[in-house]
């Protein structure tokens, strides 16, 4: 079992910054790729941005492409969401997952965290 905790969430206001960070506990080495999805109000959860553990490769989302940022901190087992550029569209609950096949979907990942909120106002 892989356990993840995301912390960082809070309210800011547009045009701001916000960093997350996803730590990870248990068998990791079970899962080679991290990720962030997140779930806006009244819409499914969606794919945000993903890095291979061993190569920090990235893939990011069409909408979050070029404002955010994902890396990860092996030694810390940590993967860190780096947010610019806040748009009240950005307002979600933001989860951490890992897995071992880096994708889009939801069925990638075998493990989640409960989730951090990120409010951003006009």
């Amino acid at each position: 079992q892989v356990q993840l905790v995301e912390s960082g969430g809070g309210l800011v206001q547009a045009g701001g910054s916000l960093r997350l960070s996803c730590a990870a506990s248990g068998r990791t080495f079970s899962s080679s790729v991290m990720a962030w999805f997140r779930q806006r109000p009244g819409r499914e959860r969606e794919f945000a941005a993903a890095v291979r553990i061993s190569s920090g490769s990235t893939v990011y989302a069409d909408s979050v492409k070029g404002r955010f940022t994902i890396s990860r901190d092996n030694a810390n087992r940590t993967v860190r969401l780096q947010m610019s550029g806040l748009k009240p569209e950005d307002t979600a609950v933001y989860y951490c997952a890992a897995g071992r096949y880096i994708g889009y979907y939801k069925s990638n990942y075998d493990y989640w965290g409960q989730g951090t909120q990120v409010t951003v106002s006009s």
